[in-house]
């Protein structure tokens, strides 16, 4: 938990700015964080929920389950709904709403701070410290939410007359009595490390450069007032919409074998190659010696695309969006 740490300190090192009509600089503080843990909770799961049935058909796609292995993005979608009905489509995705809430808070909240602590503490600005506080953000929610993560995976591989768990509940006792306690929740952890650093860091540096160019150079087209404080200038929404796709794409790009790692690294004794995929390398080499990089490593890349797509331009719409609702700027 040395993100958290680092997190705290950074609170402490850089307190928001005052917000009217609180209290004491405590009680100003407090909201601040409040409001600013509610706008990325909430532009989190709006993005999610956007694309749930994507992120159902990806899970099974990355780890080839038996049922829809031979079959590709479009086919499956139109397959769960016939196999389990159309809520097939959104199996697993309580757990993801009860992790992407915190996920989301953490993330964003934990970049605005990074960001300045990096140009404060350490003298680095420009579009650098964007990369470098994107980077920090996504593993520290990563680090916070991981075993809510690890249990929704687990939901969504399963299908229909097949479960192994019952429930979100269950499939936490499951794993922590079968696989190792606790240390059972974070199997994957570090391919997942290794694919959000860049992830994370591109796509909060993507955004953030094209919205800051956007604004410099066509602040009249491309912006307007921020509803919450006329001084400062935001993107209209259909531009944000346009630069957050544009960065969850070049993002996605990057960080994608990672990302096929950890989830066959998270589904675990539920695959039957379990034994030849305890460790990231293992898993990878696994993966490129029996399937290759179009068919492996990149396999559901396709799919992604049209997931991450709206859902990066969702999350950074919105969380724009709950700024003003939750006068942040």
């Amino acid at each position: 938990m040395v993100m958290m740490a680092a997190a705290a300190a950074l609170a402490a090192a850089d307190p928001p700015p005052a917000m009217p009509g609180a209290g004491g600089p405590t009680a100003r503080r407090d909201f601040y964080w409040l409001r600013s843990f509610l706008a990325g909770g909430i532009a989190g799961c709006c993005a999610k929920t956007t694309v749930a049935p994507l992120d159902r058909v990806k899970v099974l796609l990355q780890a080839h389950n038996h049922h829809y292995k031979h079959l590709g993005v479009f086919s499956t979608l139109r397959a769960v709904p016939q196999k389990e009905g159309y809520l097939g489509l959104y199996k697993g995705n309580g757990a993801m709403m009860i992790r992407i809430f915190p996920y989301g808070a953490i993330q964003f909240m934990a970049f605005e701070h990074y960001k300045t602590l990096i140009t404060t503490k350490l003298g680095v600005s420009g579009h650098v410290h964007r990369l470098m506080a994107g980077s920090m953000a996504g593993m520290t929610a990563v680090i916070c939410t991981y075993p809510l993560d690890m249990v929704r995976v687990r939901l969504a591989f399963q299908v229909k007359g097949e479960h192994t768990y019952t429930g979100i509940i269950h499939a936490f006792k499951t794993i922590y009595a079968k696989e190792g306690g606790f240390l059972g929740f974070y199997r994957g952890l570090m391919p997942t490390i290794l694919g959000m650093a860049p992830y994370a860091g591109v796509s909060f540096f993507t955004f953030g450069t094209l919205k800051s160019v956007g604004l410099s150079y066509a602040p009249t087209l491309l912006g307007r007032p921020s509803s919450d404080n006329p001084n400062v200038l935001v993107l209209k929404t259909h531009i944000n919409l346009l630069c957050g796709g544009v960065a969850g794409a070049i993002a996605q790009t990057i960080s994608y074998p990672f990302d096929v790692t950890r989830r066959r690294m998270q589904l675990g004794t539920v695959l039957p190659e379990f034994e030849k995929c305890l460790t990231m390398r293992e898993t990878m080499k696994y993966v490129y010696g029996h399937h290759g990089i179009r068919k492996g490593l990149y396999r559901g890349l396709s799919l992604n695309y049209i997931r991450c797509v709206p859902s990066q331009a969702v999350a950074f719409t919105t969380y724009e969006l709950m700024k003003q609702f939750f006068h942040l700027n």
